[in-house]
């Protein structure tokens, strides 16, 4: 058995958390236990119920605050300004980066919403919503501004997202491509994707003529 974390709740709450998204990014929800996320941990198995009364209330506790922490760093990311190239480049930028610092959080968020309540489903479905929506409305002013070449708002943010998200698959860090080269390239499949081209040595972009 794992060493015992300690008395304190909120550290142990944490690791709790963390111990959970592993296990279920490797096993599956449905694979993991109860009794194996507490010798993981390294508590009682009764210990867990303290502070999570079901394994779905974990489950949705996990994916509500991925997706509450996308949320909010892209709020804190978001430019205050500026043509639809520069934010949809921080958008890209952004979402790279904080799904590849959470791997596994990004795997049950994506992997596991099968797994939750209706009632539950709906929270997360809309917290997801809300975040594409910033794409969208990036996608549809550039459009509009005629920065982009884009026919369908909706569509075209459902592929950039899958495709962004996409990178925690494959990528590895320490292999081939560091992670600012991995951004680098997926900003330039993003910015032809949506008929704009990359500005030699930045992030902003202009239509392709």
């Amino acid at each position: 058995m794992a060493r015992t974390i300690g008395s304190d709740g909120e550290k142990t709450e944490i690791a709790i958390r963390k111990a959970a998204a592993s296990l279920m990014a490797r096993h599956g929800y449905e694979a993991m236990s109860m009794r194996r996320l507490a010798d993981e941990v390294g508590v009682q198995a009764a210990a867990l119920y303290r502070y999570f009364p079901t394994k779905e209330e974990l489950l949705f506790t996990l994916m509500r605050e991925h997706m509450e922490a996308l949320v909010a760093a892209w709020e804190a990311q978001r430019p205050a300004g500026g043509d639809p190239t520069a934010r949809l480049a921080a958008f890209v930028e952004n979402h790279i980066a904080f799904h590849i610092a959470r791997r596994h959080s990004t795997h049950v968020s994506n992997m596991e919403l099968r797994s939750l309540s209706p009632e539950r489903l709906t929270v997360i479905l809309k917290l997801r919503t809300a975040y594409e929506k910033e794409l969208r409305a990036i996608l549809r002013e550039g459009a509009e501004s005629g920065a982009f070449a884009v026919d369908d708002a909706g569509l075209t943010a459902m592929a950039l997202i899958q495709m962004l998200t996409g990178v925690i698959v494959w990528f590895r860090p320490g292999e081939r491509l560091s992670a600012a080269e991995v951004t680098q390239n997926y900003l330039s499949m993003t910015m032809r994707l949506v008929g704009a081209t990359m500005r030699e040595g930045g992030s902003a972009c202009t239509r392709t003529r």
